[in-house]
């Protein structure tokens, strides 16, 4: 078996042992594109070989996506995919655990209209919303994790000869993830510990708010009374701990939904519905959007932002140092999953509910009376720099600084 195969099983592994931990007896269904086939199929032997009962693969194609985006009549956009809300809703009830694997074309639908687009989300966002509950109370276990596609790699790496694009991103990847000479299943629960301390001093200081400043950007946001600083590792309703995202690098927690004000500038690009938004601001008052620019993309901001009234508020405030092993690759992957663990970020939308004492048994009333914010959506955006500096703000008023020049002050 050479290098790269050696590798490849071992992030399969990863996946399956750390991202999901799947355990004995356990569904696990995995989302996956047709071109990581080989992957996937790693993983359901991984998967079968940790003791799973039941692997399920829902396959997609980017290429069949965009025909239907480019082709498919208007109506086509407004139906509601009910069968596939109800089953994953069944699945996840009944003790499944979800992985996603992904390999964005971040340019996949550029020039498709607007409101194809919205429609389809709104639709799919609504279908989806007692799953979405589900992940975000930490009900079952999910995870994230990536693989080139050749649009994608063609993106990051535009400089370099196309048959080597691919081959650069994967070994990036597999950096990004701790493979490489040591146990990356070791060195992930080593990297967790560590992520772990940091929430856990941000939660014995208990912030009343949190003040950004940076070129572009000056902005407060409150926090909610009961709020938890919480770190990559995350634990389902049956004390299984997974990692929803790999690579991650982030400690967050969720902001007052109103107690948001002032001016936060992005600085990485966003990609979102198929399209890059990029030199983006956001101005809020009393935690709403009151009015946003974009050097690029403006007509997707404005879809995400007025996918409802819950999109024009944030839900994930996240600390992430500027100097970090995904930031200091120096590379700009145009995907969320790998620039979020490049830099601090917000999320507008949806928060999570386990962001809150008691929140993982809340209702969704109950969480929204404790100031948190509810939405069909929820997306990362990239704000933070070399050049940010954040402070707590305590309950007397009094500021100490959280980062200096983008990295942790303590």
């Amino acid at each position: 078996m050479n290098n790269f195969e050696t590798n490849l099983q071992q992030y399969a592994e990863l996946a399956v042992k750390v991202g999901v931990n799947v355990h004995p007896g356990q569904t696990l269904v995995v989302n996956a594109p047709i071109s990581a086939a080989h992957f996937v199929r790693l993983i359901v032997k991984a998967a079968y070989g940790t003791g799973a009962k039941l692997v399920k693969v829902n396959w997609s194609d980017e290429v069949i996506t965009r025909l239907h985006y480019d082709l498919a009549p208007e109506e086509s956009f407004s139906i509601e995919p009910k069968w596939f809300a109800g089953e994953m809703t069944e699945l996840v009830e009944e003790g499944a655990a979800i992985l996603h694997v992904i390999a964005e074309n971040p340019d996949l639908l550029a020039g498709v209209p607007q409101e194809r687009i919205v429609t389809s989300q709104k639709v799919r966002g609504k279908a989806m919303e007692k799953y979405r509950s589900y992940q975000m109370a930490d009900k079952f276990s999910w995870s994230i994790v990536a693989v080139p596609s050749p649009e994608w790699a063609a993106k990051v790496f535009p400089d370099l000869p196309t048959e080597q694009q691919i081959d650069k991103l994967w070994d990036v990847i597999f950096k990004t993830v701790r493979i490489g000479e040591q146990d990356a299943v070791a060195e992930w629960k080593t990297h967790l510990l560590n992520l772990d301390s940091r929430a856990d001093l941000l939660n014995e200081k208990k912030y009343k708010k949190i003040h950004y400043t940076a070129p572009g950007t000056d902005l407060t946001i409150e926090l909610p009374e009961g709020h938890l600083w919480v770190s990559g590792g995350s634990i389902n309703e049956l004390g299984h701990v997974f990692v929803a995202n790999m690579p991650t690098e982030e400690v967050f927690t969720a902001p007052l939904k109103t107690g948001v004000n002032g001016t936060v500038r992005s600085t990485k690009p966003l990609s979102y519905g198929g399209n890059l938004i990029d030199g983006f601001s956001l101005t809020f008052e009393n935690g709403r959007i009151i009015d946003y620019t974009a050097e690029q993309g403006l007509d997707s901001l404005k879809s995400l932002i007025e996918m409802d009234e819950g999109a024009h508020y944030l839900g994930e405030v996240a600390l992430v140092p500027h100097q970090s092993p995904i930031s200091d690759t120096n590379i700009l992957f145009y995907n969320t999953l790998f620039d979020e663990n490049a830099s601090n970020h917000l999320a507008i939308g949806n928060a999570y509910a386990f962001c809150l004492e008691g929140g993982k048994t809340m209702s969704k009333e109950e969480l929204i009376n404790h100031g948190m914010n509810s939405s069909l959506t929820h997306v990362d955006f990239m704000i933070g720099s070399g050049e940010m500096n954040i402070n707590g703000v305590t309950s007397e008023g009094s500021e100490e600084p959280i980062f200096l020049q983008g990295n942790w002050a303590f």
